[in-house]
Formats: structure tokens, sequence, C-alpha cells
């Protein structure tokens, strides 16, 4: 399609002379008539949010007024064009839709010329009439009016994650919210923005004595209390939030109870043979032999109780026992696989608090050990085979006396517990 068909269709001219401004015949084909009627189609089309842009059919009015600024006042009528608002591309690179299926409307527009010879549009409106349809208006103000914008607009991001944020750490609720839905978005361009958005936020299973914020580990409950916010925030032009006010009110749940084995951040207990048991693990023996000063390095024996709890990140706390291995620390610079139990060597009873932040890849072990001197049959969690050969200490008049391994052969017992019979112990 050629613009230059465009240009040829206008139909009249009308200036005015007024004691205030200098009115200045022009010809349609001025080159500032098309600027100034492009700048006010573009302005329109890029507010569509969805459909198809629409395509400049004719010029029907041009007035230009000249004081210490350019003013161009133009009426224009368009038509609905094949290019939709997403595909990027310019007015002029559309062609018109058939005429049964294409939309028409008419627009009123004011546009100034700044020094800089750049148009800006002040005020413009335009009745849209559908291809079947009744006549719709859609009027858009100057730039530094407040005018809404998209609920789901990438801008209102920063704002959204300020204010949620500033809702968790400024009231008194013993759980975190977080957002449900944006119900309005307002914008005005000023040096910076100013927003006013309206939005509900719901409450999370966080609670927040256990996390500091929200976390992935925080789903919203469906019985939990909610609320709409209603806030004003300034955002400068390095995209700071430099003012910012809020005002939420919250609506009461359903009768929310929080099943107490539900709690997110409260302990709950792990299989003692979980693999989530093998990092944490891991880290404590590590922790563990560093701090040992025995000739030996030591490794796990039995898993005793395991509990998890998440906070921001995992805090693991774990009882178990670590059994002496033949691998000196003076031929070896680390435990490894291969460093073989020590079924003689000593036992130790430990008890070890691993926080493990992985998002920031930390690991904070803490790990406390009591010798339980050389082997002796412990009570073992269920899952765990006590039927193994351990040696027994005997302690006689002060001196303790080596007893030959025994094996457990008869029925299961409590661990600890003495032979029934002689042929119990072989």
């Amino acid at each position: 399609m050629k613009l230059i068909t465009i240009l040829f269709l206008c139909s009249k001219l009308l200036t005015s002379l007024t004691q205030e401004y200098q009115s200045q015949e022009i010809d349609c084909n001025d080159e500032d008539v098309f600027k100034a009627v492009d700048k006010a189609l573009k302005n329109y089309n890029s507010k569509i949010q969805s459909g198809n842009q629409f395509v400049l059919y004719r010029i029907t009015e041009v007035n230009k007024t000249v004081n210490q600024n350019i003013f161009f006042f133009v009426k224009y009528e368009i038509k609905e064009g094949n290019c939709s608002v997403e595909s990027g591309k310019n007015w002029q690179d559309c062609d018109y839709k058939e005429p049964e299926q294409a939309a028409t409307g008419e627009c009123t527009a004011n546009v100034g010329k700044r020094n800089n010879g750049k148009f800006s549009v002040a005020t413009q409106t335009c009745h849209i009439t559908p291809a079947k349809g009744p006549v719709m208006t859609s009027k858009y103000e100057c730039t530094g009016c407040v005018h809404p914008i998209s609920t789901a607009s990438p801008d209102l991001e920063p704002v959204l994650k300020h204010a949620i944020q500033h809702f968790n750490n400024h009231t008194n609720h013993s759980h975190l919210f977080t957002l449900k839905e944006v119900k309005k978005a307002q914008r005005q361009v000023v040096a910076g923005w100013n927003y006013e958005v309206t939005y509900v936020i719901e409450q999370t299973n966080c609670l927040k004595e256990n996390f500091l914020f929200l976390t992935p580990d925080c789903k919203s409950l469906q019985n939990g209390e909610t609320g709409e916010c209603t806030d004003h925030a300034y955002m400068d032009p390095q995209l700071n939030i430099a003012s910012f006010s809020q005002k939420c009110e919250l609506l009461p749940g359903d009768d929310f109870v929080l099943p107490r084995h539900k709690c997110v951040g409260c302990p709950a207990e792990l299989p003692v043979d979980s693999p989530r048991l093998k990092e944490p693990l891991s880290h404590a023996i590590t922790k563990l032999n560093a701090e040992n000063n025995a000739t030996f390095y030591f490794k796990v024996d039995t898993v005793l109780r395991a509990t998890s709890q998440v906070v921001a990140g995992t805090k693991f706390f774990i009882e178990f026992t670590a059994r002496e291995t033949t691998c000196s620390k003076g031929s070896n610079t680390e435990l490894t696989e291969n460093c073989e139990t020590n079924k003689l060597g000593k036992i130790l009873t430990c008890t070890a608090d691993i926080y493990v932040i992985p998002w920031e890849d930390k690991v904070f072990p803490t790990v406390n050990c009591q010798s339980q001197g050389q082997t002796s049959l412990m009570k073992r969690p269920p899952g765990f085979s006590p039927f193994r050969s351990v040696l027994v200490l005997e302690t006689k008049e002060g001196t303790t006396k080596r007893l030959k391994p025994c094996e457990y052969k008869g029925r299961p017992r409590e661990a600890g517990a003495e032979p029934t019979s002689e042929s119990e112990v072989a």
C-alpha cells in the first residue's frame, strides 16, 4: 500500500485566526501533517492490548496554530488492518481487512511539535465501530496524566514485590502472605513514574518465626486469610522505589486452623535410611574428623534418629553412632569409601545439627560426640539388624577382661537384653 495515496485523500483544511494564535494555512501534502497523524495513529495502536492494528484511511480536517509552540488539530478516519498488535509492524506495512470484516473509526487528536522537531500527542479520542456492533469510544490523555495499564504488565513486578515484602515486614501477623491477583493498576509519567495498584493477598503456610521471606516452600492456604491492598508508589528514573504507602484490609479465613502435622516450619521426622540424609551426614562426619584428635578416621555406623526443618534453607538434626576405621590420618588425606570399619575400634555416639542453604551453596555443621569406649551391643532402631558380631566388655574387680565375640541366634529380643538360654550364645 502506498502512503502517497492516503495523503491525497485529505478532504478539507480548516484554519482559525484569533488574537492569541497565529493561523497558518497548510497543504494536505505538508510533511508535518502526515507526521502529526502518524504519531497520533501509532499512539492509538500502542494502547491496543489485543487484536489488529488500525490503518489510516483518510485525513478529514487539519488546523494548525502557532504561538510559542506549534499544535496540529487533526481529524482522521481509520480502518482495521491485517497486522496484529503483537506483530511489531508499523501500520504503514499493513493492508486493510476485507470491508465486511474490518472495524472502522474516526479520531480527533491534538498533536504538538516540539522545538527539536519531535511530535507528541496531547489528547486523543477515537470512536470505533466494530465490523458488526455498536460504536465504542477510546480516549487517551496526555503522557503526564494518570492512565490505566494492564494488570499483567511486567512494569508492575518491582512494585508488587516491594509491596508484598513491605506488608510481611510491617504487620504482626504470624504468617507470611503472598500475591493472589492484581485487580487494577494506574500509572503517571513524571520525573519517573507514579503507580497506584490494587491487589489481593492471601495467607501462606509459612510462619514468620521460621521464614524471613517467601520461598518456594510457602504455599497458599485454601481456607486462610485474604486481604485487599491499595498502594501508591513512586519509582525514580533509576528504577528504585523512592516513596511508598500502603493500605490493606484483611478478611478472616473460613474457620482456619493450621494442622500441626502439616506445619512446614516445624521439625519433621525422617526415616533413618532416607536418601536426604546422605549429604548432611557427609558434612557431619567431615566435621567430626576435622575436630577429633584421634589417629584414625571415623565413619558413620548407625543412624538412630533424624529430623528436618524448613527454615531459610533446611536444618537437619541427626543422632548417629560413628565407628573408628582402619584408615589413619597420617596415611590418608581424607576419609574415603575404601576405609573399612575397625570392628574392634572405638565407637562414638553423636548428635549433629546441619544447616544447609542450597541456593547460596553454604553448609553450617555442628557435631557433638561422646565415646562409648570400645565396642558394645547397642539398641538399634527398626530396620537395622543387631545380629552382628560385637565385642562385649566385662568389668571385674577393676580390670577389664575381653571375651570372645558372640552372635545372637535366637528369636528377636530387645538389644542389650541378657540371653535367656545357653543355646542363644554360640
